[in-house]
């Protein structure tokens, strides 16, 4: 059984454009992003989903100099772009992860993927249905299916919100999903970028925790931010945008 962990990532975004290229440390987010879900034990492959748009031309070439595959579909259709992804790959498996989340940590990603493992559900995150639900901080975002909920959603989906986040519909027709949660409540944290007051708090976080490798995890990261409360501040008036 092959699971597969696909990154969407595009040069467009309404927020802030080209934010993936944006450098931490010398290195793009993508790489950073990449480099990280690399370090998963229960992925068997990564493929970088991205558009055949010309401005995206750069993420295919950042990928492949990182050693992952790229798939380049629609560039309005996300959930055909990454049905097709799933396919070229056999994946029986899929883990989505979003290319603006530079601190994903793999740590958590496999104690999802293993408890997926143990349970048979339609989809399983950490993200929660609801924002009441959710326990992690903004950034750590997984979510993981069968290759059969994705081609469910792909011949049935048809409002434009489900096709631009390629779950939507997985969660409205599902029997059962599953919530991984934290034994602390941070869903009050913003780790992901999506704009300039996010990328101001990643800055300082990989000044301080980043020296040429990935061997910082979020508890280092909660760890910094709690010795640093003044951190805090930069991003946390930013509203997470609605589907």
């Amino acid at each position: 059984m092959k699971t597969v962990a696909i990154i969407q990532a595009r040069m467009g975004s309404t927020r802030l454009p080209g934010k993936i290229m944006m450098k931490l440390k010398e290195k793009t987010v993508l790489n950073h992003v990449i480099e990280r879900v690399q370090q998963s034990r229960e992925i068997d492959e990564i493929i970088v989903a991205t558009t055949v748009l010309k401005e995206d031309d750069v993420v295919e070439v950042e990928a492949k100099r990182y050693g992952v595959k790229v798939f380049r579909g629609s560039s309005e259709n996300v959930l055909e772009r990454y049905y097709q992804a799933a396919v070229s790959s056999d994946a029986d498996h899929i883990v989505r992860i979003t290319s603006d989340c530079p601190l994903i940590d793999h740590k958590i990603i496999d104690d999802i993927i293993c408890k997926y493992k143990m349970i048979n559900v339609d989809i399983m995150n950490n993200t929660g249905v609801n924002v009441n639900e959710r326990t992690y901080p903004r950034g750590l975002d997984v979510e993981i299916f069968p290759f059969e909920s994705l081609e469910k959603a792909f011949h049935n989906a048809y409002k434009k919100y489900q096709l631009e986040h390629v779950t939507p519909y997985i969660y409205e027709n599902s029997n059962s999903t599953d919530i991984y949660k934290s034994d602390v409540n941070h869903s009050n944290l913003r780790l992901t970028l999506d704009t300039l007051e996010d990328y101001n708090l990643l800055e300082k976080i990989y000044l301080k925790l980043y020296h040429g490798q990935h061997n910082f995890f979020l508890d280092d990261v909660l760890n910094f931010l709690k010795n640093n409360p003044n951190l805090l501040l930069v991003n946390c008036h930013v509203e997470q945008k609605k589907i």
